[in-house]
């Protein structure tokens, strides 16, 4: 961690009593021991000694452990609150099992911040576990990392014990060993804290978290908090809902009081396979915060191209394509015709130039393809952008496709609906369909339709028969944004795949969800054409493939009051 201001100094009666650790920004933990016998409950005072200068805070005993005075008596721990909150980041505490997990072949080296007698200002002291197992079912054996270390003594009983690579804690010192030259004591893991003091139990986090997403969060929190940028309890509710995964708990009816407490709520309440995911999407909604709006882009405006291609009708090797343009609330139809399928490519290009000339100088122009349902894979992205441009369409500019299938009035007027809905959303929340073990469509249906839906997300691509039903589903629930990969899992289309570690389309989906999570789903095609140039540029990219479905019927207007800008339009 950068910040240990958080280590506490316990005064009673005007001495030094102990130490203590903050944990919120006004209650900290420490021994029962350590502030019993000393004093009136008014006498009790906090000085938080790695911020030089700053005053003592005076505090209360709020809570204990039920310790009954002797030295192997269990519950040695107390809760104070102090008379005020402090702008000081509290202890950032690591999963219960931490400091078990061995690293290289050692124990984690752990270090406590005390205040011995002559260390007035603090000290440290490297230590390890002795083993795993619980003492009494309340202690775990300290022992010192090396000889002639600084001994646990009086002082520092109440301290943190931290992971000295991390800098997270995973218990308290209760005693020393007490003889001459022994260099052990005992600490109080955090599991047993939370036992005599529930309100622990939330600062916690699961073990799913890496201790560097973890790192990262708090230090964004932390940064967010100094810049005033915690937000109001809506908006710290909208900041989780944007996060999270469909299985994820709902916020608490209350909200949140701080931005402190929703990163622990998703630190802490959030487990299984989805959770470091949600981490990651929490994180970016955090890192949003940043973004100086003065200076953020404006959402885009966009003016459309519509290249809506058909089956013919006239046999397999011709298509039915039309172009139209769409600028200032008007269509302008460009080009009709059935062509030959050798010739498709490079009509495009032709109508789609003479489709600028009607375009509004420096507007934000997006192509879009409208295609059946059977071509919906089609890689129009790769087409080239000219006859003496072989740069990829979907390298030039922003290109999404859709399906003719949501031409229905009904299916336009709830994507209209959910696209209002999307216009408040800080971020594109991803809904990922596995290719390992796909939902029910049934399921799928109902969660794409809940208010908060946004994106789907596939591992496979449409035509993989395991995923096609779910694929169909989210075209028609109607999910307002569907994002693939034409490549997509290599085990998908044929037999299970476990969708682990090594599977091409859990690390599509891992990728898109750190790329999508903090962009507003009207900038997704901008998002988009930026990975499709980096997609150009590095060998292998995961985003090579990318196909958008972007719907929004807004974009597409209709000035004729509800006549189709083509006979078998899929805008209106």
């Amino acid at each position: 961690m950068n910040s240990a201001e958080w280590h506490a100094r316990i005064e009673s009666a005007g001495r030094v009593a102990g130490a203590g650790f903050l944990v919120t920004p006004r209650k900290v933990l420490t021994c029962a021991h350590v502030v019993r016998g000393g004093g009136a409950a008014e006498a009790l005072s906090v000085t938080f000694t790695e911020r030089p200068g700053s005053p003592a805070v005076p505090a209360r005993v709020i809570a204990d452990g039920g310790w009954g005075g002797g030295a192997t008596d269990l519950g040695d721990l107390a809760v104070l609150e102090l008379a005020h909150d402090v702008p000081i980041a509290p202890a950032a505490l690591a999963p219960v099992d931490a400091a078990h997990a061995p690293r290289a072949d050692r124990p984690r080296k752990l270090v406590v911040y005390g205040f011995p007698v002559g260390f007035d200002e603090g000290t440290l002291a490297e230590y390890r576990i002795t083993a795993t197992q619980l003492l009494n079912r309340e202690w775990i054996q300290l022992e010192a990392w090396q000889p002639g270390g600084q001994p646990l003594a009086p002082g520092f009983s109440g301290a943190a014990v931290t992971l000295a690579d991390t800098g997270e804690v995973v218990g308290m010192v209760t005693a020393a060993a007490g003889a001459q030259g022994v260099h052990n004591g005992r600490m109080m893991p955090t599991e047993v804290m939370a036992r005599y003091w529930p309100g622990l139990e939330g600062l916690v986090p699961t073990s799913e978290h890496g201790a560097a997403d973890r790192a990262r969060l708090r230090a964004l929190v932390e940064r967010a908090v100094r810049a005033g940028l915690d937000g109001d309890p809506v908006r710290r509710v909208r900041l989780y809902e944007a996060a999270r995964a469909p299985l994820d708990p709902d916020p608490p009816e209350e909200g949140f009081d701080s931005l402190w407490s929703a990163a622990l709520f998703v630190l802490c309440e959030l487990d299984g396979a989805d959770a470091a995911a949600t981490v990651a999407r929490f994180t970016a909604q955090v890192e949003a915060l940043f973004r100086v709006p003065a200076e953020a882009p404006a959402a885009p405006d966009w003016s459309p191209i519509l290249v809506d291609l058909q089956h013919s009708g006239a046999g397999d090797g011709h298509v039915r394509v039309e172009v139209s343009a769409y600028s200032g609330g008007r269509r302008h139809p460009v080009g009709s015709e059935t062509v030959p399928q050798a010739r498709v490519r490079a009509y495009v290009q032709e109508r789609i130039e003479a489709a600028f000339r009607y375009l509004t100088p420096g507007c934000d122009e997006l192509i879009a393809f409208a295609l059946p349902r059977d071509w919906i894979d089609l890689p129009v992205d790769r087409w080239a952008s000219a006859p003496d441009d072989d740069t990829p369409l979907g390298s030039v500019y922003p290109l999404v496709v859709t399906d003719h299938a949501r031409l229905r009035a009904g299916t336009r007027h709830q994507l209209t609906r959910a696209w209002k809905r999307l216009d408040t959303l800080p971020g594109a929340r991803v809904h990922r369909v596995e290719c390992g073990s796909p939902e029910e469509p049934a399921r799928l249906r109902l969660r794409l339709r809940k208010p908060d839906a946004c994106l789907a997300g596939f591992a496979t691509a449409p035509a993989a028969p395991r995923t096609r039903p779910h694929f169909d589903t989210s075209l028609t629930a109607p999910a307002p944004v569907v994002i693939w990969s034409r490549g997509g899992c290599a085990d998908g289309p044929d037999e299970a795949c476990a969708g682990g570690d090594g599977c091409a389309g859990k690390t599509f989906l891992d990728e898109l969800d750190a790329c999508v999570s903090g962009v507003p789903p009207a900038e997704l095609p901008r998002q988009v054409l930026a990975l499709r140039e980096e997609a150009d540029a590095e060998e292998g990219h995961w985003a090579r493939d990318i196909q958008l479905l972007w719907d929004d019927p807004r974009v597409f207007t209709d000035p004729h009051g509800g006549a189709p800008a083509h006979a078998h339009s899929p805008v209106v």
